[in-house]
């Protein structure tokens, strides 16, 4: 052990109350962390989100950006909330809800650096990716966050929208819903820059091998047949936005997406979802909520109001 490791460990012991007992490597900047809580994993609804905190003394990931702490916050912790995810399956294939594990699972990017310059540096992630099993970390001692399921006739249509890791909370939804027997067709779509971007790619294929009623849409922009027009399979940048304005999305559902009998769901980029706030201007290019109105359906102040047609969005960052 490090002087360091000496020097802290009696802060470690004080906040950290949890454990990493897995930690799933997509790509050198995409992991989906198992975290084990000290004192078991409290009820929580699929859908909602936990702080995960580390001190500000824990060494950072190599290449990503430097960081002067000051010395009066070098003792204290930095913390971000992330929605839970969940495997989907377990070990055995069977779906897994979240209130079926032993353990909460994060869907994490590695932010590696600032998006400019009048920015702070990422103070959180390049800790997390120095993280392995056996590790601890602090968990947040309460799980909130009013973005669930609600109550949802078991034969509509749920769609949900998500971008990058924004798929962590559907996905909990996703295995919720079908554990419960959810009979009418539940859509999942995500949208990424390239496939290699989604985490649980192969887990969802297999989730919808099991149920017929679901369907998993993965979305890319920036692989070649995104941008290449000279190959025989180009379909052009697959956004959201573009695919349920064309109809596109509705086809690969199978489904109408009617808000007669259709919950939405969105959780990702600001941009995609496309909340403009009182007296803003809108964007150029609308994101998901205008379009949807468009279409007929209404937005839900997150108060859980019944009937389909409604729109519910989590803004992830």
């Amino acid at each position: 052990m490090s002087q360091s490791d000496t020097e802290f460990q009696p802060l470690r012991d004080k906040f950290y109350n949890a454990t990493v007992i897995e930690r799933i490597d997509c790509h050198e900047n995409l992991a989906r962390f198992r975290v084990r809580p000290d004192n078991g994993v409290p009820h929580f609804d699929a859908g909602q989100y936990v702080t995960l905190g580390l001190g500000n003394w824990e060494k950072r990931l190599d290449g990503t950006q430097v960081e002067t702490v000051p010395e009066k916050k070098l003792t204290k912790l930095v913390r971000r909330a992330y929605s839970i995810s969940c495997p989907l399956l377990d070990q055995d294939g069977r779906i897994a809800p979240v209130d079926s594990l032993d353990y909460l699972e994060f869907y994490i990017t590695l932010v590696r650096a600032a998006s400019s310059a009048d920015q702070p540096p990422p103070a959180l992630t390049p800790r997390l990716f120095e993280l392995k099993a056996g590790d601890r970390v602090e968990i947040g001692k309460r799980i909130v966050g009013k973005y669930t399921i609600g109550d949802i006739d078991p034969d509509h249509t749920v769609l949900m929208l998500g971008t990058g890791t924004g798929e962590a909370p559907h996905n909990a939804m996703t295995a919720s819903l079908l554990a419960k027997g959810h009979r009418g067709r539940i859509v999942n779509a995500c949208c990424v820059r390239y496939l290699g971007d989604l985490g649980y790619h192969a887990r969802h294929f297999a989730v919808m091998n099991q149920f017929s009623n679901y369907r998993y849409l993965p979305c890319t922009t920036r692989e070649p047949f995104n941008i290449n027009t000279s190959l025989p399979g180009y379909v052009g940048k697959q956004y959201l936005q573009d695919l349920f304005t064309s109809g596109k999305l509705a086809v690969a559902a199978d489904d109408p997406l009617s808000p007669d009998n259709t919950h939405v769901f969105l959780c990702g980029n600001p941009d995609m979802i496309g909340y403009v706030p009182p007296g803003s201007e809108p964007p150029p290019t609308p994101g998901m909520l205008p379009l949807l109105e468009s279409a007929g359906f209404l937005p839900v102040d997150h108060d859980h109001e019944s009937g389909a047609g409604r729109i519910r969005f989590e803004k992830y960052w």
